[in-house]
């Protein structure tokens, strides 16, 4: 390497940083567009609630009450004001979380190695790659160790490209000693200096005028829409049979004033119909639960996955670094012919120099350990190397050292045998140590050796060379701390922990027997399920939980055969080559940790801990974010049915539009308590204590199903026949008292609500537990309060009369909250009613 590079891997200084960043720009593709506010405000205003709203504004207006137009009018700005305000923090949630999964980058800055968001990078970076990593920016090779990148995406090749530090006699346009964004490193590691970024680099070039796809709604999404046509259908009708009851129920009114009660009147029922709230409900619920997910170490890249992960039913993980600690250790070294020293010394020259693999440091720690300093294993001249790749499934240097050709080798026990020539009896002695090692947890890796006299005789590839076999070293890689009981969990939830591993049967069962995992006697490798039909894998893996031995290609396959048997998969990896499946799953789990880019880039989710307990905490926390989904829905529907019923049933009664129990002023002043409370409050709550002990949900389940349907319109009819039967029979005394009358209905709608959250909130526990839970959550209290505060300025502060309202006595007070609490916390009894069914069942 030249003096000037060595100079160069200081790197850039924070100021010349700075400096290039200000000059560059970010290194983007596309630049990042940005939504204007005021179109923000359009959409909102383009839902059929806000039109209805302004609708009844003008309506007013035109009635010669600018008053109530007015009042309609500034309710509109506060509806909207809550909904921008609400997107707005979802929009920043999602900024935040896209920071967060962007991809990142190792750089030297200021003589020291960090990790940057690829945006950051600047002309001048030194950024390091290693297999796995795919390119952010263009760049000069300046170091190179064994560098390969695939440039298909680019040129339409798929042979890798071998890179080096020097192509000057190269005349074709794409360069050896140069590296492109898009491209992707598939051995080796390397230094490149960055020369463009963004829109300036080859890809950037190719990329700048390809527009985005646009976003496609979920299944959930199109459930919600579609509800919500229904009921928005549903309402048109009602509308046009409400303002007809009510046009001949005015036969003394003039014809304009008949005209615009009526429509007022069916303005307020379709208002009262419209469900508008289950986008919303989505939408922040899916944000604010991937925000939540973010800061227990699981990124969520997609927001649907966060739906779905409620309904998991098979996780497939790999055995390393995910169940394990991915520290591996030596925990024992077998010479065949009792000569350990010189089977650790091959064992590490065997190693990479610059070794990067956890199993190549845990070595050459051991050998360290055992008094071998990496100078005497490295002194001699390293000529070659047979690279590992996933079907050799072993690898070797050739050093010259001391007038010698040594060939030291290392790799899969089964493989290297195959390599060397031996006995019948020393087989039996191999095989014996194998499986007994095995048998204990341990990964067994083989160790064979070659000395040749001269370097013509080297073999092109190392399945030719014939080795001498010297032992077995035994590398352990222990079980996380708390994976038993997270695997206990899974099992009481009904997932079914899948272990994939390219490790031996026999460790990967011992593993697995360590941590609970059900089945781990019965194993499937690699070879097997290469002579498997794609249906006899169906059958075989319905008591199967170990795969050993495996092929990337083959995780995909047992992904396919476990969706095939009706399971939702959520499937770990690393590896580059373990993005098809991560894609192919219903929930593809990348490691953040030591996860490739490409891996991170095809997953749904990203740990940012690669720990098998965050994975259990997503799913439970996916439960009760869809949980909390449905409680909201359900939620919406109970409270839309008292507010609907009162202005269907009113012309039916008789009853004078200005007498209603709900005029359309009301239902928006209800709409800025329902809009907080389904959209915050729910969302808020934690998940119940059974939540892991049920089995997962069906995927194809409606979120509106039967149940939670029922349940919503009879806790909506009850409270419904409370507030109107109470707003009626008073009416009927006190004629002449319509706001008296109109303050007792809607208090008993309000402060129901506040009840009918905490009713809702678990479907086991007692409402009084779920107060006990959230009693240190500020923002449910500030919600429940607000509401109560905002009831007592509403009727004791001149805004009654604005309002068509009056204040009540401590009489019609008490009234209200007794008929309040039977209303709603009936449902308390049906609970009991479960817990002694339950009780009695077990």
């Amino acid at each position: 390497m030249t003096e000037q590079n060595k100079n160069q891997l200081k790197g850039l200084t924070k100021d010349e940083v700075r400096v290039l960043q200000e000059k560059f720009g970010k290194n983007r593709l596309v630049p990042e567009k940005k939504e204007n506010f005021f179109l923000k405000i359009i959409q909102v205003l383009k839902e059929p609630m806000f039109l209805l709203l302004i609708a009844a504004a003008i309506i007013y207006f035109l009635l010669g009450e600018p008053r109530d137009g007015t009042i309609m009018l500034v309710f509109v700005v506060g509806i909207i004001s809550i909904d921008v305000i609400q997107e707005w923090k979802t929009d920043k949630t999602l900024n935040a979380l896209k920071n967060l999964s962007a991809p990142h980058i190792t750089v030297i800055r200021d003589g020291i190695e960090c990790t940057i968001n690829s945006e950051d990078l600047v002309p001048g970076d030194l950024m390091m790659i290693a297999e796995g990593v795919k390119l952010p920016a263009d760049g000069k090779v300046i170091k190179a160790n064994d560098l390969c990148i695939d440039e298909s995406s680019l040129t339409g090749e798929a042979e890798g490209v071998w890179k080096c530090i020097d192509d000057s006699g190269n005349k074709d346009y794409w360069k050896k000693d140069h590296c492109y964004a898009g491209t992707l490193v598939t051995q080796g590691t390397g230094v490149i200096l960055i020369e463009k970024i963004g829109a300036e680099t080859e890809y950037g070039k190719i990329g700048i005028n390809v527009a985005e796809a646009p976003d496609r709604p979920t299944p959930m999404e199109k459930q919600t829409r579609k509800l919500v046509k229904v009921c928005a259908a549903i309402a048109a009708v009602l509308f046009l049979l409400v303002c007809i009851i009510t046009y001949f129920n005015l036969p003394d009114h003039q014809l304009k004033e008949r005209l615009i009660e009526s429509i007022l009147s069916g303005i307020t029922l379709a208002m009262a119909m419209i469900p508008e709230e289950f986008p919303v409900i989505l939408t922040v619920f899916l944000s604010m639960g991937a925000w939540r997910l973010a800061k227990k170490n699981s990124l969520v890249r997609r927001l649907p996955s966060v739906e779905t992960l409620g309904a998991v039913s098979v996780l497939c993980v790999d055995k390393t670094g995910t169940i394990t600690m991915n520290k591996m250790r030596v925990r024992e070294c077998w010479a065949i012919s009792n000569n350990i020293k010189e089977t650790n010394k091959i064992m590490g020259m065997a190693c990479e120099v610059d070794a990067y693999d956890p199993m190549e440091h845990a070595m050459l720690d051991y050998c360290e350990e055992n008094n071998i300093a990496k100078e005497e294993l490295f002194k001699g001249e390293l000529i070659s190397e047979y690279s590992f790749t996933n079907e050799r499934k072993m690898m070797g240097h050739v050093w010259k050292l001391n007038g010698e050709v040594v060939i030291a080798s290392k790799g899969s026990p089964e493989k290297i045998l195959t390599l060397c020539n031996l006995d019948k009896n020393e087989k039996k002695i191999i095989e014996s140590k194998i499986f007994n090692m095995s048998s204990q947890g341990l990964r067994v890796i083989g160790i064979g050796k070659m000395i040749l006299k001269d370097e013509k005789d080297i073999p092109e590839t190392l399945e030719e060379c014939s080795l001498e076999f010297l032992g077995l070293v035994g590398l352990q890689d222990p079980p996380r701390e708390n994976v038993k009981n997270d695997i206990a969990s899974c099992v009481r939830a009904g997932i079914r922990v899948v272990m994939i591993t390219g490790d031996n049967g026999i460790t990967a069962s011992a593993i697995a027997k360590q941590v609970g995992i059900p089945h781990s006697s019965v194993i499937i490798t690699g070879d097997e399920l290469n002579t498997m039909t794609d249906d006899e894998l169906q059958e075989r893996i319905k008591d199967v939980s170990i795969f050993s031995r495996v092929m990337p290609e083959h995780k995909m396959r047992i992904v396919k055969a476990f969706k095939e048997n009706g399971d939702v998969v959520a499937m770990t990896g690393d590896g580059v080559n373990d993005a098809p499946a991560l894609k192919y799953a219903d929930i593809g789990i990348a490691m953040g940790k030591r996860g490739s880019e490409v891996s991170r880039e095809a997953a749904d989710l990203i740990l940012l801990d690669d720990n098998f307990s965050t994975i259990v905490d997503t799913i439970k926390d996916g439960r009760r974010i869809y949980d909390n989904i449905r409680k909201a829905i359900g939620y919406v529907f109970t409270i839309h049915i008292p507010i609907a019923f009162a202005s269907l049933l009113a012309p039916m009664l008789n009853i004078r539009p200005s007498m209603l129990l709900l005029l359309p002023v009301h239902v928006v002043l209800l709409e800025l308590i329902i809009d907080p409370t389904c959209s915050i409050v729910l969302e808020r709550q934690p998940a119940e204590s059974d939540i892991m002990e049920r089995k997962p949900r069906n995927p194809k389940e409606s979120i509106l199903t039967t149940s939670v349907l029922v349940k919503s319109i009879i806790q909506g009819m009850i409270l419904f026949v409370a507030s109107f039967a109470s707003y009626y029979l008073y009416l009927k005394a006190n004629p002449e008292q319509a706001e008296v009358a109109r303050s007792i209905g809607l208090a008993i709608i309000m402060l129901s609500n506040v009840l009918l959250v905490q009713v809702n909130s678990s479907e086991s526990e007692f409402a009084y537990k779920s107060l006990i839970n959230l009693k240190k959550d500020h923002v449910m209290w500030a919600v429940g309060i607000g509401t109560l505060i905002g009831l007592g300025v509403i009727l004791y502060t001149p805004i009654a009369e604005f309002l068509s309202l009056a204040p009540l006595n401590l009489n019609q007070i008490f009234r209200v909250v007794v008929t309040s609490v039977a209303a709603v916390m009936w449902y308390e009894i049906v609970k009991l009613f479960k817990k002694i069914r339950k009780g009695r069942i077990k």
